[in-house]
């Protein structure tokens, strides 16, 4: 079952008493030649997990940074398809690295749950976090993952209360991700104080590793994050690298590979710093 390497990374993991990275990138940013580069770099460069965005026209929960990245790669006519053409190919040199897609429902109902399932799992994709597809409305999307292995990754956020915790975390596999700020991606800053006893509720809520994103830009703050959390996840500060190496005429994949690994490193000492 595909999202065994989840599991076994989680696992590693936790034996070497580290948090995880989790690099995300568009798929087709800034083009689909380029975005296959980074993405085949990035466990060099440290990442533990690859999270990999399939465009959408109206990406609600996204800051601006990830807006302009799925229209770039909407501009290039990348599509759902084409993304898994991506994975494909990632996964023909790496076995090893989950390969997580992250995206929205629209795309997926227009090529059909069964049908989009079996060809992610013959891509090489370990797990699919979908952001407004409501728990209550996600039991077909889940039967199809699940006839496949492919693990459903649930967001939890600061106002998932007590009520909503078990319908979010049920059928909920590989991790939780827990949206550490209200709003979009890559505006506010995750205050690690707050994040420590959400992390905790989920953990003992789901029995899965909790991975936290949304709201982490910096190496301290990934740092900050990883000593509370089993992964943190960074998307907009890598693609912002991407657009402004776009307008600065620089090597695109060498300078978000080195912003990755410059994240990797924080997350990967984070707790060396504090024994």
């Amino acid at each position: 079952m595909t999202k065994d390497r989840i599991d076994r990374r989680f696992a590693a993991l936790k034996a070497e008493n580290r948090a995880g990275f989790v690099a995300y990138v568009m798929a087709g940013d800034p083009d689909a030649a380029t975005a296959l580069e980074i993405l085949k770099g990035l466990p060099a460069a440290g990442a533990d997990l690859i999270e990999l965005g399939f465009p959408f026209s109206d990406p609600m929960a996204e800051g601006p940074t990830i807006q302009r990245a799925s229209q770039r790669a909407l501009a290039g006519k990348m599509t759902l398809n084409g993304t898994l053409d991506l994975a494909r190919a990632f996964r023909e040199g790496d076995q090893d690295t989950p390969l997580i897609l992250m995206g929205y429902l629209n795309p997926l109902v227009n090529k059909g749950f069964d049908v989009f399932a079996k060809d992610a799992a013959a891509a090489g994709v370990d797990g699919l976090i979908v952001v407004d597809c409501p728990p209550e409305e996600a039991d077909p999307l889940s039967d199809a993952l699940e006839a496949e292995g492919i693990s459903l990754i649930r967001l939890a956020s600061p106002t998932t209360d007590e009520k909503r915790l078990p319908a979010v975390v049920r059928r909920t596999s590989g991790f939780v991700y827990y949206v550490s700020v209200a709003g979009v991606t890559g505006v506010k800053e995750a205050d690690a104080d707050a994040v420590a006893p959400a992390v905790e509720r989920l953990r003992a809520a789901a029995q899965l590793p909790v991975a936290v994103g949304f709201g982490i830009r910096t190496a301290e703050r990934a740092a900050e994050v990883a000593r509370v959390a089993d992964a943190a996840v960074v998307g907009s500060a890598l693609v912002d690298e991407i657009e402004s190496a776009g307008k600065l005429n620089e090597n695109v994949t060498q300078k978000v590979l080195s912003k990755a690994s410059e994240l990797a490193k924080a997350v990967r000492s984070a707790r060396q710093d504090t024994v």
